[in-house]
């Protein structure tokens, strides 16, 4: 389904009437905001890989607790 120019008008239409001509600039203003934010956090994301662990050598014995 497709929406055409008219279905468009609609709803814009019924959203003017719900929210009122004043409202929509806030609106959109604090949708804005919530976008930026949000690409701002996942940009600043930390790496959450772990580091490399260093090889492990087949001649190395393994650790022995002292009694």
């Amino acid at each position: 389904m497709e929406l055409s120019p008219m279905h468009l008008l609609l709803i814009l239409i019924i959203v003017v009437i719900l929210f009122g001509g004043r409202r929509i600039p806030e609106l959109m203003r604090g949708l804005g905001t919530g976008i930026k934010e949000f690409k701002q956090g996942m940009r600043d994301e930390p790496n959450t890989t772990p580091p490399p662990q260093p090889p492990v050598s087949p001649t190395t014995p393994p650790y022995e607790e002292k009694k």
